[in-house]
């Protein structure tokens, strides 16, 4: 789908989640940065610790808690590349 954002959250030892998504939401070290399908390629270093926001088709939202490692946006999607991604515990997104 044309208006769907290919997104992947990896960290070191795993992928943690991979799928299509409506927008990603991540802060680095320059700001918090919303992701959505056809952005200008990016690089960007992680603000350590932070939290990046997956918003899926329906409205819903994968929140993980990330430490270290940057986000990669380019023509196929947006990668998260983390030191750690753990899913957020609901109360803190």
């Amino acid at each position: 789908m044309a208006n769907q954002l290919a997104v992947k959250v990896v960290a070191v030892e795993e992928r943690v989640w991979s799928g299509e998504a409506e927008m990603l939401v991540a802060r680095t070290t320059e700001g918090e940065i919303g992701v959505l399908p056809g952005h200008s390629p990016l690089l960007g270093l992680l603000k350590e610790p932070s939290q990046v926001r997956v918003k899926l088709a329906g409205g819903e939202q994968l929140t993980y808690d990330v430490t270290g490692g940057f986000l990669s946006i380019d023509a196929d999607g947006v990668t998260v590349l983390a030191e750690s991604a753990t899913p957020a515990a609901p109360e803190s997104h």
